[in-house]
């Protein structure tokens, strides 16, 4: 069988672990606290990131989108990167924009400032970059709600990789309640559809000792 060294609350393992799921693809599930900085799981991804993907005959695959990637290609249904040229190459362009700009730019200003730093014994919250992800987030939220308006996922017509990977890294941020939904409507009703799925639904589960979501998190209708 599959094992996905993983962080629950990690955005990028979350990515994947919706992918497996949407596949339905069985795969152990191996928490790894990278930070650790493990020797066994080095050997793997000396990058030292979670996730990582094993397969049964050892072959290792990291990081989360050649993953993603890898698992279109070798499990094809559903198809998570469908269409033409073009059509791949936005599905790409999103999954870009998700897993490098908004986690920079919002993930890791909330997230990691108030949960990560936390969590790692790390000092206390920056405010500075707490705001500064707030402020980003604006830029996202909307950009979310204008794709949403004009087609029916965020790619196109078909529910991709793009929407997954945006998902996750909202997710993340969503945990500590800090998504002004009811500003973004749009953006809301998309989040709300991904929400809903089956393969989403297990992440919501997840929870962090002495840290509990807001109650809108595990509604799915919120």
């Amino acid at each position: 069988m599959r094992t996905l060294f993983h962080l629950p609350l990690d955005p990028f393992s979350r990515k994947i672990r919706i992918v497996l799921s949407e596949k339905k693809i069985e795969v152990e599930l191996t928490i790894e606290q990278f930070w650790e900085r493990r020797d066994g799981f080095l050997a793997l991804n000396p990058a030292g990131t979670v996730p990582v993907l094993q397969e049964p005959d050892g072959t290792v695959i990291a990081p989360s989108q050649a993953i993603a990637e890898y698992l279109d290609e070798t499990v094809p249904e559903p198809a998570l990167i469908r269409g033409n040229a073009a059509q791949r190459a936005e599905v790409r362009r999103l999954c870009a924009w998700f897993d490098l700009k908004f986690h920079r730019e919002v993930t890791e200003h909330l997230f990691g400032e108030k949960l990560m730093k936390r969590f790692l014994g790390l000092g206390e919250p920056n405010t500075a970059a707490i705001r500064a992800g707030h402020a980003n987030m604006d830029t996202h939220l909307s950009y979310i709600g204008y794709l949403a308006d004009r087609r029916t996922w965020l790619a196109g017509d078909h529910f991709s990789l793009a929407d997954i990977a945006a998902a996750a890294q909202i997710s993340c941020v969503d945990y500590l309640g800090d998504v002004p939904w009811e500003d973004y409507q749009e953006a809301k009703l998309w989040y709300a559809r991904i929400k809903s799925r089956p393969s989403f639904q297990p992440l919501l589960e997840d929870y962090v000792p002495g840290m509990r979501p807001p109650a809108h998190y595990t509604n799915l209708d919120f």
